[in-house]
């Protein structure tokens, strides 16, 4: 087995912060403000670690009591630090970090994709009730669909870090979506840049109408699962 090496992997994250740093350096002013405060990088990263931490504890724990975990894949980035200026900008904030911190909600930002509209809802539930992890915001664009068609739940949650100085509660954005609802964002996200985010009308029209056949095979699977875990309960399953 391959020796474990502490210090290289402290090292690794180490360059991983400086990295995140340099590409804070986008406004002279901004970056100065940045420069004086060299840790909030780092504290959105170690914060998008512990939520990480605590889905995965979550996904573990499901797997080992019900057989199976509800939740297919998680993936984590930091926002770059230039959409994060271009949205200060777009919304009219002056580029400063208070704004930045208290209007800017997702540098760190978690999607998480389960098999079941139904799971999501399961874990959302299960999330506004642990103690470590703040709810702040629900936004349900499964329950009520953006206009074009987007489907997807985004939680704004606040993450507890214990610091020299105290415990510090850093904000991070979660997307939870199925399956179908996911492939569809990605390939509208395609047809978005592919046409400069000028998409034609009849382009529009269709992704509208394979975002209503992605609903309907979300429903559809669900109905499937319901036949299953009842067949499995008649022959003496239990339903998890």
């Amino acid at each position: 087995m391959e020796e474990y090496d502490s210090t290289q992997v402290t090292l690794n994250k180490l360059q991983v912060h400086v990295k995140d740093m340099q590409k804070w350096q986008i406004n002279e002013d901004f970056a100065k403000q940045v420069e004086n405060s060299k840790a909030l990088p780092a504290l959105y990263r170690h914060a998008l670690n512990e939520l990480e931490n605590k889905i995965d504890i979550i996904r573990t724990e499901w797997q080992v009591r019900d057989g199976f975990s509800p939740i297919e894949h998680v993936k984590c980035r930091i926002k770059e630090p230039k959409s994060i200026v271009q949205k200060m900008q777009r919304k009219g904030y002056e580029l400063n970090l208070d704004n930045m911190e208290q209007h800017i909600h997702d540098i760190a930002g978690m999607r998480i994709v389960c098999a079941f509209v139904k799971d999501i809802y399961r874990l959302v539930d299960h999330l506004c009730a642990r103690e470590d992890i703040r709810v702040l915001e629900i936004k349900d664009y499964i329950a009520h669909p953006k206009p074009n068609g987007y489907q997807s739940l985004h939680l704004i949650v606040a993450i507890p870090l214990v610091l020299l100085d105290g415990t510090r509660w850093v904000k991070a954005e979660m997307q939870l979506r199925t399956l179908a609802m996911d492939f569809w964002a990605s390939m509208e996200h395609i047809l978005y840049y592919k046409f400069d985010k000028q998409l034609p009308s009849h382009v529009a029209e269709e992704l509208k109408e394979a975002a209503r056949a992605a609903d309907e095979l979300d429903q559809k699977m669900l109905r499937l699962r319901r036949e299953i875990l009842e067949l499995s309960e008649g022959s003496g399953g239990n339903e998890s």
